[in-house]
């Protein structure tokens, strides 16, 4: 069951930053792309597989700094991790890299000196805020003060967390580096662009190819309509990354040589295999290219990586593959719940193939978000492999090893059942290769499902009792391990460790290429045990090892304007106080806060807002508008019925949204990880909180 023709493919996934562990949505990629890479070398074809930690930037540069040790240090043992856990999660990276390498230096360099040739690179001095304690520039998200619009202290400089104003840095109130607490001062420097305008044509007709995943088109396209501009990728030192030649003191911006890592992991690659790197990446190239990435970064291989690969004579991608993002049990992966998991505390107490059985009935082609619901990922691993797949060898391997030596019948008893379950693997392989890997599950499971009902109805268990039905039931458990032969050929790609066992079991291969007809007079080996059920108290020691407690509420409430939730961030934040006791208050100024329960009656989206909703809440026969930056931690379906805690007695302000008449409470260091306070039960709308 081959492809009529060999194909020569290479395949990459999106690089894990150099800066922090792998958790489980860095993994829903690595299975996605680990389980087309399998199937593609099931099938025959030389496909290869090549990833690298994104080892440069500030943010390593500073983690080092903090430890005490080199980034050099820092970047090598962050990577030692990312391939103990990926390898744990049985991802068959052919090549894992960093793009800290002679080999990326080297296609840095070459790109860039090609784009300057071509006359795609230009300069030109822009002012920034730079930490004088420091004596670095400092990026937005580095820099902290008071909205301009809002008056809300301690947001970044690039947005606002409370009213969603976005803005410049020296825009900002009383700004304070992140990093040091020192004022920045505004410092002129000479920075490099690439001319991204000058693609913009390109890029139409890119985007337009079918290259791209509809929905991720049509977003390019937005940006295209909207007009490019020139893409900064210079920064000064100190930066922990590549210097620009001839430009003493400037280095690449992380970002520039973050996808050339592609390029360096596979030239790696090649010179310790002798494949010929050149016929991969020249523009005539016959070889299929193709990169698995989230849709946070579709600008950068959608637009920025094309055009600087056209401009530098070098093949684009024959595909850019996006999903979305993870999600457990409904929400954001959240620490406080348990549900932010990483990839090592998760190998601590389950099997990897559990989770990569359920990431691929939950992955399709499209961008969708994917919900790793914990009680359904219980129910689905237990009833599908264990109970279904694993159910067919087991129940036939005893009859077979007491009766018949462990050896098939010479002839199939049902010779059509079996080509028909082989006859499947062409539309499979079609849902493989698209990457509706839910719908290849499905049909494997349906497939799995006639295989027992086979079994069930011929009763071997029964024909054993009886005297003279011994060929009954070598046809029948013969049949039966021919079709869970079929059955673990299509989800080899999936479960490579149980398949590696049942290949041993079978003493045969599980390749695509081997399944062409039944095992006939075919000796097995001993039935070992291919995986067991999860317990669910499995789930709940994995939840519990992943909890870290929230801040707690009165930290998070911290000096937040009318309107917005009460949550301050952790992101880059600057030393604090030692003397806490320095901002106490007098009870009388907390008697003021009139604090009362609320229940959200409603919750919208805020149109031309990136992090508000818009709530409305009933304080038990009077309702209230509040806007709140909790975007990026709720759905508004999942808030409408909840109970949480408001500000009742705060003076209403307007915003360019509407007017916000509150403020509700959470905990949380912002952005994702925000926690609404939620009242036990008992509590009703407009209990006062004292």
């Amino acid at each position: 069951m081959a492809d009529s023709s060999t194909r020569d493919i290479l395949v990459t996934s999106a690089l894990p930053y150099a800066n922090g562990s792998l958790h489980l949505g860095h993994l829903l990629e690595m299975v996605q792309t680990d389980i087309w890479v399998r199937f593609q070398k099931s099938r025959g074809h030389r496909c290869h597989y090549v990833c690298a930690d994104d080892a440069h930037g500030t943010a390593i540069m500073l983690t080092a700094e903090k430890l005490g040790i080199t980034p050099e240090e820092q970047i090598r043992r962050v990577q030692e991790e990312h391939e103990r856990d990926s390898a744990g999660f049985l991802i068959g990276f052919d090549n894992f890299y960093s793009t800290h390498s002679p080999e990326n230096r080297h296609w840095s360099e070459e790109i860039y000196r090609r784009l300057k040739a071509n006359g795609h690179i230009a300069s030109r001095a822009i002012t920034q805020a730079f930490d004088p304690e420091k004596q670095l520039f400092l990026a937005d998200r580095f820099i902290k003060g008071t909205c301009p619009k809002c008056k809300t202290p301690d947001q970044y400089g690039d947005n606002c967390e409370a009213c969603g104003a976005t803005y410049t840095p020296a825009e900002l109130i009383d700004p304070v580096s992140a990093l040091s607490g020192a004022t920045p001062v505004e410092r002129e420097s000479e920075h490099y662009f690439f001319t991204l305008p000058a693609f913009t044509d390109m890029l139409r007709e890119w985007t337009s190819s079918g290259t791209l995943q509809p929905q991720i088109a049509n977003k390019l396209r937005e940006w295209l309509d909207a007009g490019l501009q020139e893409w900064d990728i210079s920064r000064d030192a100190p930066y922990f990354g590549f210097e620009i030649p001839d430009a003493p003191g400037k280095y690449f911006y992380v970002w520039l040589d973050a996808p050339i890592g592609y390029m360096a992991s596979f030239q790696n690659y090649c010179e310790r295999t002798g494949l010929d790197f050149d016929s991969f990446w020249q523009p005539d190239s016959a070889a299929e290219l193709y990169h698995f990435i989230g849709k946070d970064i579709i600008n950068f291989h959608g637009l920025f990586w094309p055009a600087m690969l056209h401009s530098a004579n070098l093949r684009t991608p024959t595909a850019v593959y996006v999903h979305g993002f993870l999600t457990v049990n409904g929400t954001k992966m959240s620490k406080s719940r348990g549900t932010f998991i990483k990839a090592s505390t998760y190998l601590e107490h389950l099997e990897a193939e559990y989770l990569r059985y359920y990431f691929a009935a939950k992955l399709g082609a499209s961008v969708d978000d994917i919900d790793l619901n914990l009680e359904d990922f219980v129910q689905r691993v237990n009833a599908d492999v264990v109970g279904k797949v694993v159910n067919i060898a087991s129940r036939c391997a005893g009859f077979l090893r007491k009766q018949f030596d462990s050896t098939l019948a010479d002839e199939c008893a049902e010779a059509e059942l079996v080509q028909s379950f082989i006859d499947r693997g062409a539309d499979i392989a079609g849902l493989y290769e698209g990457r509706e890997f839910n719908k290849a599950i499905r049909e494997i499971v349906a497939l799995a499902d006639r295989a027992n009902q086979y079994i069930d109805a011929k009763k071997p268990w029964v024909l054993a009792k009886e005297d003279g039905r011994e060929r009954e039931v070598h046809d029948v458990c013969s049949v039966g391990i021919n079709l869970f032969r079929v059955l673990m050929t299509y989800l080899k790609p999936v479960l490579p460790a149980m398949a590696e066992k049942a290949e041993a079991f079978l003493n045969h291969s599980l390749d695509w290429t081997a399944l062409d007809a039944p095992l006939r007079g075919h000796r097995l080996e001993k039935f070992q045990p291919l995986i067991t059920r999860i317990d669910p108290k499995q789930i709940d020691a994995l939840v519990e090892a992943s909890r870290e407690q929230a801040p707690a509420t009165a930290a998070a409430a911290e000096a937040t304007a009318p309107g917005a939730t009460a949550a301050t961030s952790d992101k880059a934040a600057a030393p604090q106080n030692d003397d806490s006791r320095s901002d106490t208050i007098q009870f009388e100024d907390f008697a003021k806060v009139d604090l009362r329960v609320a229940e959200i009656v409603a919750a919208d989206h805020v149109e031309g807002a990136d992090k508000l909703l818009r709530l409305t809440l009933n304080l038990g026969g009077e309702q209230r508008q509040v806007f709140a930056g909790i975007k990026a931690a709720y759905q508004p379906e999942d808030l409408v019925g909840k109970l949480t805690v408001m500000v009742a007695n705060l003076a209403p302000r307007k915003m360019r949204f509407g007017v916000s008449e509150g403020m509700v409470l959470a905990a949380g260091p912002g952005g994702e990880d925000i926690y609404l306070l939620e009242p036990h039960d008992g509590a009703e709308p407009g209990m006062q909180v004292k």
